[in-house]
């Protein structure tokens, strides 16, 4: 499974000089878990750079994964690895919900560069 972090969303969606890199893992969604995070994250980009219909379109595509919900073992365990590792709370449960459901993390922040479990392209 594969988990596509935020960063690779928008630069799919505003077809980025990434976006390549981010298109075969999106558009297989059998693949693909979206976290909650995830679709707050790109809905309120999507808002603030677009509008309402357009963010709620991009909603729609991102369910056509499996969407995981943050769950306490997920929030617990977030909470540890941010402690540790000093990442934002969002990337931790991003990166903690890929980890709990055995997937791989694609992603252009430089957050999770150097994480197991992570294939990461610099952004250009």
């Amino acid at each position: 499974m594969k988990l596509v972090d935020s960063s690779g969303w928008l630069e799919y969606l505003a077809d980025g000089k990434n976006a390549k890199f981010f298109a075969p893992i999106i558009e297989d969604t059998d693949e693909l878990i979206v976290s909650v995070i995830n679709i707050y994250e790109v809905y309120k980009k999507v808002l603030v750079e677009k509008d309402e219909n357009t963010a709620i379109q991009v909603v729609g595509l991102m369910q056509q994964a499996k969407v995981v919900d943050v769950t306490t073992s997920i929030a617990i365990q977030a909470a540890k690895f941010s402690y540790e590792f000093k990442i934002p709370m969002a990337d931790s449960i991003i990166y903690t919900t890929a980890r709990m459901s055995d997937s791989i993390v694609w992603t252009q922040d430089i957050d999770f560069k150097n994480l197991d479990g992570v294939r990461y392209n610099k952004k250009n």
